[in-house]
């Protein structure tokens, strides 16, 4: 069996070009029912869902961990609280 060979394929727009395999049967895809957002979707949905309940179960352990943006902001506030006490005194 040969692999198959991207050939381009004209996308709405002047000047867009989609890399399509090359088809036997241009009327039927086999990976079409994949490409459909309706069976993409709730997978997607699903899996935030999975992560947001996981983070929760970790939070209510006492596993909360504070987000490193919040120390690094914390820190310049200190040194920087620091620095004027230095400096204006």
């Amino acid at each position: 069996m040969r692999p198959a060979i991207a050939v381009a394929a004209p996308v709405t727009g002047p000047g867009l070009v989609r890399l399509t395999p090359a088809m036997t049967h241009p009327e039927r895809r086999d990976d079409d029912e994949h490409r459909h957002p309706e069976t993409i979707r709730p997978n997607r949905i699903e899996r935030r869902r999975a992560k947001i309940r996981e983070e929760i179960e970790r939070n209510r352990r006492g596993e909360y961990t504070v987000p490193t943006w919040v120390l690094t902001l914390a820190l310049v506030l200190v040194v920087a609280g620091w620095l004027a006490l230095v400096f204006l005194s």
